[in-house]
């Protein structure tokens, strides 16, 4: 199979990997064919496989320019010419509208490869030119070509050197205060902001905000969305919006208010119904007020929309006819369910649809408007703002894949390798972008993401950060434990995220748990994205030890726990080994295994507290801890590392037992759906939370301003 091995190299498959145990697994030739064959490319037969390699290598040579070129520093760009061309005349059309150019020699450029009868040389440009996005045009004889050419800087957006700050991290659905819908919104968002920021925090982090399915409310995991790059309109403060007032609500309206407050846990049906039957009440009310007269506040939005281009109007049409089509038939969940003609985002069918729907989708472009409009004032009272999650990707029936379709492998998955918590490996259900197709783009779709969610946020943790150099794949017909791994331009997408993080004065948090190649690790030290490091894994695994302070680096953000793992009570109580067993999610066998490893745990915790003459509350024997001083004690520690930025979980934060997710449970256990057990308004008369804020100002150095 040489030429299916070479095809599948030059196309960025890995031939193996190594897996947390250290076994190493070849890829599959059944898993190979499907993975080239849903990028495009034929590869039945060894003669398919020559082929399609040929004319992948001949169009290589043959391209005087690539479809994007990311420089860093003072690299060169790289063209090629046929090797009879003397020379010709480069042209820079720079951001800002102004124009360089000049003549060039092709036997002064250095050489790099020859190939077809085509030479690649370095085109050096000047060193002056700009951070940015600019088009680079090269004319010679019988050429033209131009590309988008993206310079980057060294590395991202950073706190000022030494400073160590602290912030607050929840699950924004999981807020209750007395004045929500059943449902933490972005009011309740300035609210928690407020607060923290009085008590000394700098950031409040929250779970993804992307845009998921309004039909399919219960569909409620942040991180498979529907669109990385717009909102979740069940966050929107109803309450809170200037075109609402209190005449909207009827007593219907208000019955189901009050039901949806007491829920023990978030009722997203219930929810969506009461506010999806409210928020077009407050658009009507917009509609009469302001955009029929022509106010100044309909000026603003119109300058939105027009801001937010053909993404922001594509967004509208996809809910409009999302939809249209469920009323139609609840069984619609996405737009590879329409009729075929919609699928096309340019087609005749489409186009005819958003003449005809206007209103419908100004609305939903109009919620979008007020959601960006509500989550800027959320992290105003904080000195960094909103810390947001980006998650791995998206629906494959939602709208980021259907207004980019090519650029995704539509029936591959993308997921992990079996590992602890997966042992048959996990297959996510999310479309992989291709990359070839993302590099034709010139990584469009990836800018515009990354601009959307750092609009809002003073730093940015990029979910499986891992994913810029490498993603796993699950191949169309396959299951997770035969899937692998393909290859994705790492200093390319690092770039542009350093350039966007200048950008928009946004700190980038890689989520780097798990197996890390030494290449990304490398890469995030490079570019000074923090580390994400989880108290419960940074042990020294030779003997179990949980590392001291010193231990951790500096280049860091640290936290105790995450959403997928047990609150610092419950895993001091077991509660998350309690739901395996329960749900049975393990043997009986490994359900002992897995108690008796976290009774050494709680033993080996309590001995490095002690060792860093913490008093977590436990007696002498270890067998009696007593939250909340285990978890100030906890805290504490991580407060004398010298990361950057300490995370706080809300849940350690009010002692709850429960964590929002359980990875491995679909329905067992209400994922994504838990409230937290204390209304908002009571958090700064509780105790604990006054003792915690008083232990990290004594443990970590004032923060100098933003």
């Amino acid at each position: 199979m040489p030429a299916l091995q070479s095809l599948a190299e030059h196309l960025g498959i890995f031939p193996a990997y190594w897996d947390i145990w250290g076994g190493h697994h070849s890829s599959g030739e059944s898993a190979l064919r499907a993975a080239i064959r849903a990028m495009g490319h034929a590869c039945d037969s060894e003669a398919e496989c020559q082929a399609s390699l040929e004319g992948l290598l001949a169009a290589q040579a043959r391209e005087v320019l690539p479809p994007v070129a990311v420089l860093h520093g003072d690299a060169a760009l790289t063209v090629r010419l046929p090797q009879d061309c003397e020379g010709g005349r480069w042209r820079l059309l720079l951001e800002d509208g102004s124009v360089r150019e000049d003549e060039f020699r092709a036997s002064e450029l250095p050489a790099l490869d020859t190939r077809d009868g085509w030479i690649a040389r370095a085109l050096a440009l000047p060193e002056d030119v700009p951070l940015g996005y600019h088009r680079v045009e090269v004319l010679a004889a019988q050429i033209s070509a131009q590309a988008m050419l993206i310079v980057c800087p060294p590395r991202c957006h950073a706190l000022p050197e030494g400073q160590r700050i602290w912030g607050l991290g929840l699950q924004l659905y999981g807020l209750r205060s007395r004045r929500d819908w059943g449902i933490g919104d972005y009011g309740d968002l300035a609210g928690v902001s407020r607060l923290m920021a009085e008590g000394g925090a700098s950031l409040v982090g929250v779970n993804p905000l992307h845009g998921l399915f309004p039909e399919h409310p219960s569909h409620a995991s942040p991180y498979s969305p529907s669109s990385r790059c717009f909102l979740n309109p069940l966050y929107l403060d109803v309450a809170g919006m200037e075109d609402y007032s209190d005449e909207l609500l009827g007593a219907r309206d208000q019955a189901a208010l009050a039901k949806l407050r007491a829920s023990e846990l978030v009722d997203y049906e219930g929810v969506a119904r009461l506010k999806w039957r409210v928020l077009r009440r407050v658009y009507k009310a917009f509609e009469k007020r302001h955009l029929k007269p022509g106010s100044a506040r309909a000026n603003a939005f119109s300058r939105f929309v027009e801001e937010g281009g053909v993404a922001l109007a594509r967004w509208g049409a996809f809910c409009s006819l999302q939809g249209h089509f469920h009323a139609a038939d609840r069984q619609v969940y996405g737009w590879r369910d329409w009729p075929a003609p919609y699928h096309d985002p340019a087609g005749p069918e489409v186009t005819a649809f958003v003449a005809a729907h206007g209103e419908e989708i100004r609305f939903y472009q109009y919620l979008e408007w007020q959601g960006r409009l509500q989550l800027r004032r959320a992290g105003k009272a904080l000195t960094l703002g909103l810390y947001g999650d980006l998650a791995v990707g998206v629906e494959r029936g939602g709208a980021d894949v259907w207004m980019d379709q090519p650029l995704y492998a539509l029936d591959a998955s993308v997921g992990a390798p079996p590992d602890d918590i997966g042992p048959q490996g996990q297959d996510w259900g999310l479309p992989p972008l291709l990359p070839a197709r993302l590099r034709e783009a010139a990584y469009a779709p990836f800018i515009r993401m990354l601009r959307a969610n750092m609009a809002f946020c003073g730093a940015l943790r990029i979910d499986h950060v891992m994913g810029l150099y490498r993603l796993f794949w699950v191949p169309p017909g396959h299951k997770a434990p035969d899937g692998l791994y393909v290859r994705y331009p790492l200093e390319d997408l690092m770039g542009i995220v350093a350039l966007e993080s200048r950008r928009n004065h946004c700190v980038v948090v890689g989520e780097d748990l798990g197996t890390v190649p030494d290449e990304v690790r490398e890469a995030m030290n490079r570019y000074g994205i923090l580390s994400y490091r989880v108290f419960y894994f940074e042990k020294d695994w030779s003997n179990g030890r949980f590392k001291h302070p010193h231990e951790y680096p500096a280049q860091a953000l640290v936290a105790a726990t995450t959403h997928d793992l047990p609150t610092l009570r419950g895993f001091w109580l077991g509660r998350d080994l309690w739901w395996r067993e329960k749900l049975q999610l393990c043997s009986s066998d490994a359900c002992v295994g897995h108690q008796q490893r976290r009774a050494q745990e709680r033993a080996k915790l309590l001995e490095t507290l002690r060792e860093c003459r913490l008093d977590a509350g436990a007696d002498a024997d270890g067998e009696a801890g007593v939250p909340p001083a285990l978890t100030q004690a906890v805290y504490r520690l991580l407060a004398r590392t010298p990361a950057s930025i300490l995370m706080v979980q809300a849940e350690d934060l009010l002692g709850e037992e429960e964590q929002p997710n359980l990875p491995g449970t679909v329905d067992g256990h209400p994922n994504w759906r838990r409230r937290l057990s204390l209304d908002l308004e009571d958090w700064g008369g509780l105790a604990p939370t006054r003792t915690l804020f008083a232990a990290l100002a004594e443990e970590r150095p004032p923060e100098s301003s933003r």
